[in-house]
Protein backbone atom coordinates (compact mmCIF):
# COMPACT_ATOMS: atom_id res chain seq x y z
CA UNK A 1 0.00 0.00 0.00
CA UNK A 2 2.87 2.38 0.76
CA UNK A 3 3.61 5.09 -1.82
CA UNK A 4 6.27 7.80 -2.13
CA UNK A 5 6.64 11.25 -0.58
CA UNK A 6 8.13 14.08 -2.67
CA UNK A 7 9.68 16.91 -0.68
CA UNK A 8 9.60 19.72 -3.22
CA UNK A 9 11.11 23.19 -3.34
CA UNK A 10 8.51 25.52 -4.89
CA UNK A 11 11.02 28.31 -5.45
CA UNK A 12 11.07 31.83 -4.02
CA UNK A 13 7.75 33.17 -5.30
CA UNK A 14 7.82 33.64 -9.06
CA UNK A 15 5.46 30.98 -10.42
CA UNK A 16 7.79 30.16 -13.31
CA UNK A 17 10.76 29.33 -11.08
CA UNK A 18 9.37 25.91 -10.14
CA UNK A 19 11.45 23.09 -11.64
CA UNK A 20 9.96 20.67 -14.19
CA UNK A 21 10.39 17.82 -11.71
CA UNK A 22 8.70 19.87 -8.99
CA UNK A 23 5.76 20.64 -11.29
CA UNK A 24 5.35 16.93 -12.10
CA UNK A 25 5.30 16.12 -8.39
CA UNK A 26 2.44 18.62 -7.93
CA UNK A 27 0.50 17.23 -10.89
CA UNK A 28 0.84 13.58 -9.78
CA UNK A 29 0.10 14.04 -6.06
CA UNK A 30 -2.92 12.60 -4.29
CA UNK A 31 -2.17 14.84 -1.29
CA UNK A 32 -0.26 18.15 -1.16
CA UNK A 33 0.93 19.62 2.12
CA UNK A 34 1.92 23.21 1.38
CA UNK A 35 3.42 26.20 3.18
CA UNK A 36 2.38 29.85 3.33
CA UNK A 37 5.16 31.22 1.14
CA UNK A 38 4.55 29.13 -1.97
CA UNK A 39 2.93 30.77 -4.98
CA UNK A 40 -0.71 29.71 -4.64
CA UNK A 41 -1.06 29.49 -8.44
CA UNK A 42 1.03 26.32 -8.31
CA UNK A 43 -1.88 24.53 -6.63
CA UNK A 44 -3.94 25.09 -9.79
CA UNK A 45 -1.63 22.55 -11.45
CA UNK A 46 -2.81 19.77 -9.12
CA UNK A 47 -5.13 17.08 -10.47
CA UNK A 48 -8.83 16.98 -9.75
CA UNK A 49 -9.67 15.47 -6.39
CA UNK A 50 -6.30 16.19 -4.78
CA UNK A 51 -6.39 16.73 -1.01
CA UNK A 52 -4.78 20.04 -0.01
CA UNK A 53 -3.40 20.48 3.51
CA UNK A 54 -2.27 23.97 4.56
CA UNK A 55 0.70 23.87 6.92
CA UNK A 56 0.68 27.65 7.29
CA UNK A 57 3.90 28.53 9.09
CA UNK A 58 4.05 32.24 9.93
CA UNK A 59 6.40 34.19 12.20
CA UNK A 60 5.64 33.18 15.79
CA UNK A 61 2.69 31.02 14.72
CA UNK A 62 2.41 27.58 13.16
CA UNK A 63 -0.98 26.33 11.94
CA UNK A 64 0.47 22.81 12.23
CA UNK A 65 3.43 21.86 14.38
CA UNK A 66 6.42 20.19 12.74
CA UNK A 67 5.59 17.01 14.63
CA UNK A 68 2.08 17.04 13.17
CA UNK A 69 3.39 17.64 9.65
CA UNK A 70 5.81 14.72 10.01
CA UNK A 71 2.95 12.52 11.20
CA UNK A 72 0.71 13.48 8.27
CA UNK A 73 3.42 12.78 5.69
CA UNK A 74 3.81 9.27 7.08
CA UNK A 75 0.08 8.68 7.50
CA UNK A 76 -0.84 9.53 3.92
CA UNK A 77 2.09 7.58 2.46
CA UNK A 78 1.15 4.50 4.50
CA UNK A 79 -2.36 4.78 3.03
CA UNK A 80 -0.82 4.27 -0.40
CA UNK A 81 -1.17 7.88 -1.51
CA UNK A 82 1.39 9.85 -3.48
CA UNK A 83 2.29 12.80 -1.26
CA UNK A 84 3.93 16.08 -2.24
CA UNK A 85 5.30 18.29 0.51
CA UNK A 86 5.49 21.72 -1.13
CA UNK A 87 7.86 24.17 0.53
CA UNK A 88 8.96 27.70 -0.33
CA UNK A 89 12.46 28.07 -1.78
CA UNK A 90 14.58 24.95 -1.38
CA UNK A 91 13.52 22.29 1.16
CA UNK A 92 17.07 21.78 2.41
CA UNK A 93 17.91 25.48 2.89
CA UNK A 94 16.30 26.60 6.16
CA UNK A 95 13.20 24.66 5.13
CA UNK A 96 13.17 21.77 7.63
CA UNK A 97 13.12 19.36 4.72
CA UNK A 98 15.91 17.43 6.39
CA UNK A 99 13.80 16.88 9.49
CA UNK A 100 10.89 15.60 7.42
CA UNK A 101 13.14 13.31 5.40
CA UNK A 102 14.61 11.92 8.63
CA UNK A 103 11.14 10.97 9.86
CA UNK A 104 10.30 9.24 6.58
CA UNK A 105 13.61 7.37 6.59
CA UNK A 106 13.00 6.24 10.17
CA UNK A 107 9.69 4.72 9.05
CA UNK A 108 11.28 3.21 5.89
CA UNK A 109 8.91 5.27 3.70
CA UNK A 110 10.27 5.97 0.19
CA UNK A 111 10.90 9.65 -0.48
CA UNK A 112 12.52 11.91 -3.03
CA UNK A 113 13.99 15.38 -2.60
CA UNK A 114 13.23 17.86 -5.38
CA UNK A 115 15.50 20.90 -4.95
CA UNK A 116 14.13 24.39 -5.52
CA UNK A 117 15.55 27.83 -6.21
CA UNK A 118 16.35 29.34 -2.83
CA UNK A 119 15.52 32.96 -2.06
CA UNK A 120 19.11 33.60 -0.96
CA UNK A 121 20.15 33.45 -4.61
CA UNK A 122 16.92 34.41 -6.40
CA UNK A 123 15.92 37.51 -4.43
CA UNK A 124 19.32 39.20 -4.89
CA UNK A 125 19.32 38.22 -8.59
CA UNK A 126 15.89 39.81 -9.09
CA UNK A 127 17.20 42.90 -7.27
CA UNK A 128 20.20 43.10 -9.63
CA UNK A 129 22.71 41.82 -7.06
CA UNK A 130 24.97 38.87 -7.96
CA UNK A 131 26.00 37.07 -4.79
CA UNK A 132 29.47 36.46 -6.27
CA UNK A 133 31.42 38.52 -8.80
CA UNK A 134 35.01 38.26 -9.93
CA UNK A 135 35.75 41.88 -8.95
CA UNK A 136 33.77 42.01 -5.68
CA UNK A 137 33.21 38.63 -4.03
CA UNK A 138 34.68 35.15 -4.28
CA UNK A 139 32.72 33.66 -1.35
CA UNK A 140 29.16 33.70 -0.08
CA UNK A 141 27.42 32.32 3.00
CA UNK A 142 23.72 31.62 3.42
CA UNK A 143 22.94 32.07 7.08
CA UNK A 144 19.96 32.43 9.38
CA UNK A 145 19.28 35.47 11.50
CA UNK A 146 18.02 33.02 14.13
CA UNK A 147 20.73 30.93 15.75
CA UNK A 148 20.22 27.26 16.48
CA UNK A 149 19.40 26.50 20.08
CA UNK A 150 22.42 26.32 22.36
CA UNK A 151 24.80 27.98 19.89
CA UNK A 152 27.09 30.78 21.07
CA UNK A 153 25.83 33.80 19.10
CA UNK A 154 29.04 35.81 19.39
CA UNK A 155 31.19 32.93 18.18
CA UNK A 156 28.77 32.25 15.34
CA UNK A 157 28.76 35.84 14.05
CA UNK A 158 32.50 36.28 14.44
CA UNK A 159 33.05 33.17 12.31
CA UNK A 160 30.74 34.10 9.44
CA UNK A 161 31.57 37.81 9.33
CA UNK A 162 35.30 37.24 9.12
CA UNK A 163 35.23 34.34 6.65
CA UNK A 164 32.90 35.44 3.84
CA UNK A 165 32.72 38.30 1.32
CA UNK A 166 28.94 38.17 0.84
CA UNK A 167 26.36 37.30 3.47
CA UNK A 168 22.80 36.36 2.52
CA UNK A 169 20.76 36.38 5.71
CA UNK A 170 17.38 34.66 6.01
CA UNK A 171 14.84 35.52 8.73
CA UNK A 172 16.84 38.48 9.96
CA UNK A 173 14.74 41.62 9.46
CA UNK A 174 13.46 41.77 13.03
CA UNK A 175 17.03 41.42 14.31
CA UNK A 176 18.55 43.93 11.88
CA UNK A 177 19.89 46.29 14.60
CA UNK A 178 21.66 43.38 16.33
CA UNK A 179 22.98 42.08 13.01
CA UNK A 180 24.42 45.46 12.05
CA UNK A 181 26.04 45.79 15.47
CA UNK A 182 27.73 42.41 15.13
CA UNK A 183 28.85 43.05 11.56
CA UNK A 184 30.77 46.10 12.73
CA UNK A 185 31.97 44.42 15.92
CA UNK A 186 33.63 41.65 13.93
CA UNK A 187 35.30 43.72 11.26
CA UNK A 188 32.91 45.11 8.68
CA UNK A 189 33.17 48.79 7.88
CA UNK A 190 30.21 51.03 8.62
CA UNK A 191 30.34 51.85 4.89
CA UNK A 192 29.72 48.23 3.85
CA UNK A 193 26.76 48.11 1.40
CA UNK A 194 23.63 46.29 2.50
CA UNK A 195 20.30 45.52 0.82
CA UNK A 196 16.91 44.44 2.13
CA UNK A 197 14.68 42.62 -0.38
CA UNK A 198 11.03 42.02 0.52
CA UNK A 199 8.88 39.44 -1.32
CA UNK A 200 11.73 38.76 -3.74
CA UNK A 201 10.84 37.58 -7.30
CA UNK A 202 7.16 38.55 -6.93
CA UNK A 203 5.27 41.59 -8.18
CA UNK A 204 5.34 42.85 -4.58
CA UNK A 205 9.13 42.90 -4.53
CA UNK A 206 10.59 45.93 -2.78
CA UNK A 207 14.28 46.65 -2.31
CA UNK A 208 16.05 49.24 -0.20
CA UNK A 209 19.81 49.71 -0.06
CA UNK A 210 22.23 51.61 2.10
CA UNK A 211 25.22 50.91 4.27
CA UNK A 212 25.49 49.31 7.69
CA UNK A 213 25.59 52.86 9.02
CA UNK A 214 22.44 54.08 7.21
CA UNK A 215 20.22 51.06 6.54
CA UNK A 216 18.16 51.40 9.73
CA UNK A 217 16.79 54.73 8.51
CA UNK A 218 15.37 52.95 5.44
CA UNK A 219 14.33 49.63 6.97
CA UNK A 220 11.01 50.68 8.48
CA UNK A 221 9.16 50.01 5.24
CA UNK A 222 10.48 46.43 4.95
CA UNK A 223 8.71 43.47 6.52
CA UNK A 224 9.02 39.70 6.39
CA UNK A 225 9.50 37.75 4.25
CA UNK A 226 12.72 39.53 3.31
CA UNK A 227 16.35 38.75 2.55
CA UNK A 228 19.31 40.74 3.83
CA UNK A 229 22.36 40.90 1.57
CA UNK A 230 25.64 42.29 2.94
CA UNK A 231 28.75 42.98 0.89
CA UNK A 232 30.32 44.96 -1.91
CA UNK A 233 28.22 43.13 -4.53
CA UNK A 234 25.25 45.27 -3.44
CA UNK A 235 26.88 48.19 -5.29
CA UNK A 236 26.08 46.46 -8.59
CA UNK A 237 22.34 46.99 -8.12
CA UNK A 238 22.67 50.53 -9.51
CA UNK A 239 23.80 49.03 -12.83
CA UNK A 240 21.97 45.72 -12.91
CA UNK A 241 18.51 46.22 -11.42
CA UNK A 242 16.01 44.96 -13.97
CA UNK A 243 13.00 43.33 -12.35
CA UNK A 244 11.47 46.19 -10.40
CA UNK A 245 12.13 48.51 -13.34
CA UNK A 246 10.23 46.13 -15.63
CA UNK A 247 7.29 46.01 -13.21
CA UNK A 248 7.12 49.82 -13.15
CA UNK A 249 7.20 49.93 -16.95
CA UNK A 250 4.38 47.39 -17.16
CA UNK A 251 2.31 49.46 -14.72
CA UNK A 252 2.87 52.58 -16.83
CA UNK A 253 1.80 50.66 -19.96
CA UNK A 254 -1.36 49.40 -18.23
CA UNK A 255 -2.27 52.91 -17.06
CA UNK A 256 -1.69 54.24 -20.58
CA UNK A 257 -3.96 51.56 -22.05
CA UNK A 258 -6.65 52.34 -19.50
CA UNK A 259 -6.34 56.05 -20.19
Amino acid sequence: MMSKVYIVGAGPGDYELITIKGLKAIQEADVILYDRLINQELLDEAKEGVELVFCGKQPNHHALSQTTINHLLCKYALQGKTVTRLKGGDPFVFGRGGEEAEELAKRSIPFEIVPGVTSGIAAPAYAGIPVTHRDYSSSVAFISGVNKQGEDEEEYWERVVKSMDTLCIYMGVKKLPDICERLVKYGRSQKTPIALIQWGTTEQQKTVTGTIETIMTKAESIQNPAMIVVGDVVQLRDKLQWFESSIREECVEVRSDVG
